[in-house]
């Protein structure tokens, strides 16, 4: 017998609520694409933010999730490409810019990258 969780997710850019039951262990992006509800996503690598959401109640194993930071995940944050059903869960997606930010803001935004060459070459 398959053991599946209740997955929900709260899809802030269309207001729409989703819950479907995901098999242990399966990728939640693609359960919910296989049983008709399609997610955002971009690279399904777990390298950038597209399919970025909020955990709101229960946990997730996304230790596959490269385009998320320690600290971020620690704050909640987690990749849905590469997240895998390990309970109930409920989720809100996120703005890809907003985690990105909060991922990488802090090393952008301060003027030209410096690549070591003189002025003239860079």
């Amino acid at each position: 017998m398959t053991i599946t969780y209740p997955i929900t997710v709260h899809w802030r850019q269309t207001g729409r609520t989703i819950r479907h039951d995901v098999p242990e262990g399966d990728y939640i992006l693609r359960s919910f694409e296989e049983q008709g509800d399609p997610l955002p996503f971009s690279c399904r690598n777990g390298c950038c933010t597209a399919c970025a959401v909020r955990v709101l109640a229960g946990s997730i194993d996304h230790r596959e999730a490269l385009g998320l930071s320690r600290e971020l995940r620690q704050k909640g944050y987690g990749l849905l490409c590469v997240a895998r059903a390990t309970g109930p869960l409920e989720v809100e997606t996120q703005e890809e810019d907003e985690v990105y930010d909060l991922q990488f803001g802090r090393h952008f935004g301060r003027g030209r990258v410096r690549t070591g060459l003189p002025l003239e070459e860079e």
